[in-house]
């Protein structure tokens, strides 16, 4: 196998992977994934002991236990571009040996979870419900850079949203990878399930208006129409489509977890967003201890 270069995997003078700052032993083979740094203690605070607190610029990861199991809380940060950031670093720490920067002979997946908020494009979705995506919708650029490919039901999905949305036309073409089977199977009661979109910004990206014109005005209701068989859109946000992409090509177990905290078809916002969170953060730990 061919050694990587320093350049390409930058390792800092602890010996740590450069943006995470963290050890390969210092990462649990569970993980959740956070945008907020601030949430990462929300969520460890539920661990029964916690091994690792480190920070480097705004990905801060704390290493723990619940129970016997051990459990990594990582903040990324918003947005595709520091998933990407997020995904190959959590994978590099896993399967590439940090001495001869070769990557491992035998690869091991591990399971990422994201605890996140978005916002619903169903009117039955609730604000304050919770969301477990079926799929990862892409409609920003970030894996156009891969050699990402998808299965046929995936491909006929994804044709369907273009011929209906037209937004191939206006940007890069949309991706799209569906959620771990091995995980969302234990998110199905007291969830919604369906499409999350993920979009490479928060206000034009998001159909917001607020002193600048959109290009589509029509976003909110082409995404909330669209239908392929069982399949409907439910919520959008930034960073779901990355983690699904990058940890399919990568062999890895992801599922991506919202709190609705808006909803777009009602023009309704939660009266509080931590709670909401917090609900969700104490759900996903439960069934985590007692299934995963």
């Amino acid at each position: 196998m061919s050694r990587i270069a320093e350049s390409e995997m930058i390792i800092n003078d602890r010996g740590a992977i450069y943006h995470l700052n963290l050890l390969p032993e210092e990462l649990a083979s569970n993980i959740i994934v956070v945008g907020d740094p601030e949430r990462v203690k929300l969520v460890s605070k539920y661990f029964d002991s916690i091994e690792v607190r480190t920070h480097h610029r705004e990905f801060i990861t704390h290493t723990g236990t619940i129970g016997k199991k051990r459990i990594s809380v990582i903040s990324t940060g918003i947005g595709t571009d520091n998933i990407d950031i997020t995904l190959n670093e959590i994978d590099a720490l896993v399967n590439i040996d940090f001495k001869t920067r070769e990557i491992k002979p035998k690869l091991t997946p591990v399971n990422i979870i994201r605890i996140g908020t978005s916002g619903s494009l169903q009117e039955d979705i609730p604000v304050d419900g919770h969301v477990a995506g079926t799929h990862g919708l892409g409609i920003d650029n970030l894996l156009n850079f891969y050699r990402l490919e998808q299965n046929e039901e995936e491909k006929q999905l994804l044709h369907s949203f273009v011929t209906h949305t037209q937004l191939h036309g206006q940007m890069s073409y949309p991706y799209i990878a569906g959620a771990s089977a091995s995980l969302i199977k234990h998110f199905v009661k007291d969830f919604y399930q369906g499409i999350t979109v993920t979009c490479p910004g928060f206000y034009g990206p998001q159909g917001r208006i607020l002193r600048l014109g959109i290009r589509n005005p029509n976003l909110i209701n082409s995404l909330t129409n669209f239908r392929f068989g069982q399949h409907r859109i439910a919520n959008f946000e930034m960073e779901t489509s990355a983690i699904y992409s990058l940890g399919k090509l990568l062999g890895h177990h992801c599922l991506s977890l919202n709190a609705i905290v808006a909803n777009r078809i009602k023009k309704e916002f939660t009266k509080n967003a931590i709670v909401a969170v917090d609900n969700l953060v104490k759900k996903v730990l439960n069934i985590f201890a007692d299934y995963i």
